[in-house]
């Protein structure tokens, strides 16, 4: 049997939730189009929506001390020397130089909680 589901999104916990929230509306241009105060937000991305919430206190030792995330927010750019511009204006450059894979250039790079992005400009 299988289940049905309707909608699909990534949400990211964090503990503090108006600076990430700022971190991505920088970064996306964009103000969050659902906003609840001290609890959640979300993006609506091209083909997907992020989440961000605060979790509730008894689970914030959970999230607080969380090691490395095997999650990476993959963001495909136009052009990648802009994209990496425009976080390092934001406070955030990427730590390493940009890598070539098999299907194009990318850079690493990290929100203000330390997850990952990674930028990708495809092949032309």
């Amino acid at each position: 049997m299988i289940f049905q589901y309707t909608d699909a999104l990534v949400t990211l916990a964090t503990v503090n939730l108006e600076k990430l929230v700022n971190f991505y509306t920088q970064l996306l241009g964009q103000k969050p189009t659902n906003f609840i105060p001290n609890v959640y937000a979300e993006f609506q991305l091209t083909g997907l929506r992020l989440g961000i919430f605060q979790p509730q206190k008894i689970h914030e030792p959970e999230f607080e001390n969380s090691t490395q995330s095997k999650l990476s927010l993959c963001l495909e750019v136009s052009n990648l020397e802009d994209a990496i511009a425009h976080l390092t204006n934001l406070g955030y450059p990427p730590p390493r130089e940009i890598s070539i894979a098999s299907h194009g250039r990318e850079i690493y790079a990290y929100d203000p909680d330390g997850n990952r992005l990674i930028l990708h400009q495809a092949k032309d």
